[in-house]
């Protein structure tokens, strides 16, 4: 045995804050521990004994005084410097056991290891071995309610010795133990001491002390003896605790090296292990799990729902932009849209559409005249109206012809007295009739003929239910409005000309014919921007107001997760107490935050989807588009809100003192 201290104790002196005055518990306990002690500190209920057993295994702080552990003062060390000498210098052995009542025999004991990065195979194995010779082997998977009290506390020595316990700190190690399950216990524990472990024991049984070489007798927060005498010995026994004593070797074997506490593989490990208590938290508390989930599941839902109703809103009205033609080009009189001076504006010409036919921007060009006008069929009459356009005004709508043909454009300048019409409109005035081609249509004054009908297809910003006329421009020119001018031109950009450059090219070219800018152009490009820009806004400000919903189930998060720290104080004293680190509390608690605001993200979009084609199924006409993007935010948002509002909860239990943790039921 060495002569230099252990354990060196000096003033050591404990208050608590009880009232006006702080009582004190602990009054200038002075005293030094050598390598391979076996020291019991003996004293009636009361007396200090447990609080100074607490101060020299770092679970609490005195007052005022030096404690020093190998040399090293510890009134300087930082929390996890101390989860460190409990974790790998210490072993706890608890009179209540303070075994994790979700975890079996060996996982309790494999704790420590766990907080010290040891590898899994090899923690085990070591776990293992501990029980076995424990006489545990058999009850290596059972969990603490299916053991005796004499096991259970095997177990808490099984679990201090699994980093080496250099110095094993036992509480009244036989308090709670019937007679013959108290003597295993103290065998265990002298021939430990014999092996080379420093045993300190706390105990008010004078029996128990006695098998000690030092006592040292403590009253009233004082020492009041520190004596040494010839330790009682256990006779031999023939049953199965007299040889379920460890053997020396296997400390030695499990030796904490340098820098594997703080190795990728540790983190790791201690990561996984925390992940897996928080599973076992959930699934324990399933009602409550599923409670705290719906406030996320209904955010995430709102928000998926109100972003796929946007986009699928934005979408149809692209898709009605897109029907009029894609790289199109609509130059029309006047200034801008809405000029009351337009209709005096009369200067785009036919001779403009042919002379920008020749233009290498321009793919092709038609002429747009309209003009409101009475239908008659028969003794039908309906108010329609007509356009007066070329055949490409058709390929750039992407109009299609159902039944007849469409005119050519050679006929489109010969003022020929021919028609297309829509289904609308054949519909209405020629009622009955499965098809109107060939028929006479009274178009105001003029009788034109039916040369055919438009498929049934929407048009951007036309009224279903209007009935439409499609003529040749001369025949409305001449024949209805009798005008030399046009009312619109629609231009498609040819392939590999960018909208930008063919709007300028266009109006550079029509400016230098009429001598003045006196017309203005429209793209289908810059509409399809202003639209994207108005449906991005109002979308982002519908998610904002979904947002609260999340906001809301954030903070029910928070709550579940306060009480959660509440209910579970007593396991997070206990890992403290077997060296978990600040850290690795805070981890649990995070994990278990986050994974509930995940899965009820993905809950919350799968029924969203869910939901999304049943509203499609019994209501088509509802538009609903839902994007991988607004999925992945809303998922990285719920993670989000689980870091946010699990961070409080998760502080809070790091931040406990292992002490009153311990002390909670």
């Amino acid at each position: 045995m060495s002569d230099a201290p252990l354990l060196e104790l000096k003033e050591i002196r404990r208050s608590y804050a009880t009232g006006a005055e702080p009582a004190e518990v602990l009054h200038g306990i002075s005293l030094t521990i050598k390598k391979g002690e076996l020291v019991a500190i003996i004293g009636p209920s009361g007396s200090g004994k447990s609080t100074l057993m607490n101060i020299i295994g770092c679970l609490d702080k005195p007052t005022s005084g030096s404690y020093k552990v190998s040399g090293r003062d510890t009134s300087g060390m930082s929390p996890d410097e101390l989860a460190a000498l409990r974790r790998d210098f210490f072993g706890f052995i608890f009179q209540r056991y303070h075994l994790l009542s979700h975890l079996n025999a060996l996982e309790n004991t494999e704790v420590p290891s766990v907080y010290s990065g040891f590898k899994k195979d090899k923690r085990r194995s070591r776990a293992f071995a501990l029980l076995k010779r424990l006489g545990l082997g058999d009850k290596a998977l059972h969990a603490p309610s299916q053991l005796s009290g004499g096991q259970q506390q095997r177990v808490s020595i099984a679990r201090a010795l699994m980093n080496g316990g250099q110095i094993i700190l036992a509480d009244e190690p036989t308090g709670a133990l019937d007679t013959k399950s108290g003597v295993e216990v103290m065998r265990i524990l002298t021939s430990l001491n014999a092996q080379g472990h420093t045993v300190i024991l706390v105990t008010h049984d004078p029996r128990i002390a006695a098998h000690a070489r030092r006592v040292i007798t403590i009253q009233d927060g004082a020492i009041v003896s520190d004596e040494e005498h010839e330790p009682e010995v256990y006779p031999d026994s023939e049953d199965e605790s007299a040889h379920s004593q460890p053997e020396a070797e296997e400390g030695a074997e499990f030796t904490l090296r340098p820098g594997w506490a703080t190795s990728l593989r540790a983190y790791a490990d201690r990561f996984s292990e925390a992940g897996a208590m928080a599973l076992r938290a959930m699934v324990s508390n399933r009602l409550r799990t599923l409670l705290t989930m719906l406030g996320i599941i209904i955010g995430i839902m709102a928000v998926v729902m109100v972003v796929a109703l946007a986009r699928g809103a934005s979408d149809n009205i692209i898709s009605n932009i897109s029907s009029m033609g894609t790289n199109t080009i609509s130059v029309m009189p006047g200034e801008r849209m809405g000029d009351v001076r337009s209709g005096r504006v009369r200067t785009l010409k036919v001779s403009d559409m042919k002379a920008l036919q020749g233009q290498p921007f321009v793919d092709s060009v038609s002429p747009v005249v309209q003009k409101s006008v009475l239908l008659r069929s028969g003794n039908i009459e309906n108010n329609a109206t007509v356009y007066g356009v070329s055949s490409e005004y058709f390929r750039v709508y992407g109009m299609e012809i159902g039944k007849g043909r469409m005119f050519s454009e050679k006929e489109a300048g010969e003022n020929p007295q021919i028609c297309v019409i829509d289904v609308n409109t054949a519909r209405n005035m020629f009622p009955g009739v499965s098809s109107p081609v060939g028929r006479k249509l009274l178009v105001g004054d003029v009788p034109m003929m039916v040369i055919g009908v438009l498929t049934d297809k929407e048009v951007a910003f036309r009224p279903q239910d209007a009935l439409y006329v499609y003529a040749p421009y001369s025949t409305l020119m001449h024949k209805l409005s009798n005008q030399d001018y046009l009312s619109t031109l629609i231009v498609r950009i040819a392939s590999g000309f960018s909208t930008p450059v063919a709007e300028a090219s266009l109006t550079g070219f029509l400016k230098a014919r009429h001598g003045r800018k006196d017309f203005f152009i429209q793209s289908s490009d810059t509409i399809m921007k202003s639209i994207n820009q108005a449906t991005s806004t109002f979308t982002l400000l519908i998610s904002a107001i979904a947002v609260i919903s999340l906001v809301v189930g954030g903070i029910g998060v928070m709550n579940i997760m306060l009480v959660s720290v509440t209910e579970r104080t007593r396991e997070i004293g206990i890992r403290m107490a077997v060296g978990a680190r600040q850290s690795d509390i805070m981890t649990q608690f995070l994990i278990e935050s986050v994974t509930v605001c995940i899965i009820g993200g993905l809950a919350g979009v799968i029924l969203s989807v869910v939901t999304g084609r049943i509203i499609t199924a019994f209501m088509p006409s509802v538009p609903l588009s839902f994007s991988a993007a607004s999925i992945i935010v809303a998922v990285l948002t719920s993670s989000a809100i689980g870091m946010i509002f699990g961070f409080m909860p998760a502080r809070n239990a790091a931040r406990l003192d292992p002490i009153e943790a311990l002390a909670r039921e």
